[in-house]
């Protein structure tokens, strides 16, 4: 069996291309998992876009509205009711939402 050392840089190199490759996709978890409430307002949800309903939740911090999602508040149940969501999916959902509510 034959052995390969790869040097630091390379193996850091590789893991910057990895993490790139596989960057948490904000609109995508948010069409696959988010829209079904915050496209169409069902229980309440702040439809995406628009301003005055994501206005004050905006006005907590992006870090707030991160841990409602994570964690679930009131009918919105933790990671939007998809537990194996990645916290840095549901992040980017999160992010992705207000980007386009602002």
């Amino acid at each position: 069996m034959k052995v390969r050392i790869v040097s630091t840089a390379v193996a850091a190199g590789l893991l910057l291309m990895a993490s790139q490759s596989f960057a948490a996709d904000g609109k995508g978890v948010y069409e696959a998992t988010c829209a079904a409430c915050h496209g169409t307002g069902a229980a309440g949800a702040p439809k995406l876009g628009d301003k005055a309903a994501w206005a004050p939740r905006i006005q907590t911090g992006a870090a707030a509205m991160q841990t409602a999602a994570l964690k679930g508040k009131g009918v919105m149940p933790a990671k939007g009711g998809n537990a194996s969501l990645a916290d840095a999916d549901v992040i980017a959902a999160v992010d992705y939402m207000i980007s386009q509510s602002k």
